[in-house]
């Protein structure tokens, strides 16, 4: 059969989100993966990426349970294409990319990230990095063939694993960072079911740290970097309490997106932790979406700032334009945490290679370690920087034609006054880049969008304080959920 990927999105619900194609498990069928990656290798090979000659495809994948089976699509899509499949296991999605970048290659990466069990996704990284918004629109315009009869209950198999990935992601810090650098931190990791949970273990206390796993989980848990659950905020608190951790780190699902906490066991913010990994590198300029907590511009460490849509193909887009621009030191961060660099940074007598997708570990690393260098715990670096306080939180099974009807009733700035204004004041101005962002003249903010990789509506706050920006949290969504019901 002969069907273009842009009409398969529409046919089987799987569609292209903020970070790759993402469905239900069930949706995702071994045709519709095979699909995809046949329409993303059909476009390397017309924009001259890549060519049939048994050049490699890295495959990799989260601890999902419909993960292997997607995998194994994959796969045999690439064999059929003349590739080779690169089974690299159960590995960070940074990891596999990486791996593609080093070996002049495309790596896919099978996750659904920080969503729940019963869905799934597909990430494509074309040879130099991630694909962005114009790759993915010429990926829809392919026209895929293949024959319905080699899909069976059975399904693929995948070639033998190799190891290559993982140890080159590991050594990629144990090998740059200097020996030792973590001696005599004691460091809680929160495992759940984080795909890089033990390389996490590796990294760290291969440089120095004393190193307790916690919350080790057989099953897996939704771990979302940007709206973290109660009880995450109360396991931290308790851990630390108990072991009197310098710090507690964790990553999400496909480990490319970190949690890192105080030493109170209290979480920082996403775009909290991007601020203070940048200071620690050293960053020239910053890319973040328009999402993010506004301490960036007024601590005044970066010479640039560039605001951006949600999403990393978004960060990464700018981050290239910084580099035309001439920009040097270049990073990019997100309000999940996700830390993205377009720049070699120097490390003492090394070099961190730049690696232009969401990476858990170098922004858990340079808080750390900007931590000792300024000799300050690291709730003294947050409390340091502009108090700015931010808070996010969403709407589950929220389907987009809600969404996009609650947000056509703002289109007139009236109906913002008539349904915020008693709440929050006047509006100073609006911000329609991602989503409908709202500065009131109190320099208090709100930002509601629904999420691009699931049937989500996010509702963000920024205020002077945690507790008025709770405060605005709560009444936010106690709002939304109204608007929801109407």
């Amino acid at each position: 059969m002969k069907i273009k990927i842009n009409d398969l999105m529409q046919k089987s619900g799987v569609k292209f989100g903020t970070s790759g194609a993402r469905g239900l498990a069930v949706e995702m069928t071994d045709s519709v993966c095979y699909a995809y990656t046949k329409g993303f290798l059909q476009y390397l090979e017309e924009s001259g990426e890549l060519k049939k000659s048994g050049e490699p495809v890295a495959i990799a994948g989260d601890l999902r349970p419909s993960t292997g089976r997607i995998m194994g699509a994959v796969a045999k899509a690439a064999a059929d294409m003349g590739y080779r499949p690169v089974n690299c296991g159960r590995i960070p999605s940074p990891a596999v990319a990486l791996y593609g970048i080093e070996n002049a290659g495309p790596a896919i990466m099978v996750t659904g990230s920080h969503i729940p069990a019963d869905r799934n996704g597909i990430k494509f990284n074309k040879c130099t990095g991630e694909i962005l918004k114009y790759d993915e629109e010429q990926i829809r315009e392919q026209v895929v063939e293949f024959d319905d009869a080699i899909f069976t209950d059975a399904g693929f198999d995948l070639p033998e694993e190799e190891l290559d990935a993982r140890i080159n992601y590991i050594n990629r810090y144990l090998r740059t960072f200097p020996e030792g650098c973590l001696q005599g931190k004691k460091i809680g990791i929160y495992q759940h079911s984080a795909v890089g949970r033990d390389m996490l273990i590796e990294i760290f206390s291969g440089l120095g740290a004393d190193v307790t796993p916690l919350g080790f989980s057989s099953t897996f848990i939704p771990v979302d970097t940007e709206a973290i659950r109660p009880e995450d905020v109360e396991l931290a608190r308790d851990w630390s309490a108990e072991n009197g951790f310098d710090v507690i780190i964790s990553t999400d699902g496909d480990s490319d997106r970190p949690l890192i906490s105080d030493e109170h066991g209290i979480w920082l913010r996403g775009d909290v932790a991007g601020i203070l990994a940048a200071k620690y590198l050293g960053a020239d300029s910053v890319s973040t979406p328009v999402s993010c907590n506004s301490a960036v511009e007024k601590c005044g460490w970066f010479a640039e700032v560039r605001r951006t849509c949600i999403g990393s193909p978004f960060v990464v887009a700018s981050m290239i334009e910084a580099d035309y621009a001439g920009r040097k030191g270049i990073v990019g961060y997100e309000a999940n945490g996700g830390f993205l660099t377009n720049s070699a940074f120097p490390v003492g007598s090394r070099s961190l290679r730049a690696l232009p997708t969401r990476d858990a570990v170098l922004p858990i690393l340079s808080i750390i370690l900007l931590s000792l260098r300024e000799k300050k715990p690291i709730s003294t670096l947050q409390a340091e920087l502009p108090q700015r306080f931010t808070a996010s939180d969403r709407i589950q099974d929220f389907p987009a034609e809600e969404s996009r009807r609650i947000l056509e009733r703002f289109e007139e700035e009236s109906q913002i006054d008539a349904v915020f204004g008693e709440l929050f004041g006047p509006v100073a101005s609006v911000d329609w880049t991602d989503g409908l962002r709202v500065t009131f003249e109190s320099s208090e903010v709100l930002h509601m969008r629904p999420s691009g990789n699931a049937p989500e509506f996010r509702c963000y706050n920024e205020a002077g304080s945690e507790a008025r920006v709770l405060e605005m949290q709560r009444v936010s969504m106690d709002v939304l959920l109204t608007l929801k019901d109407a």
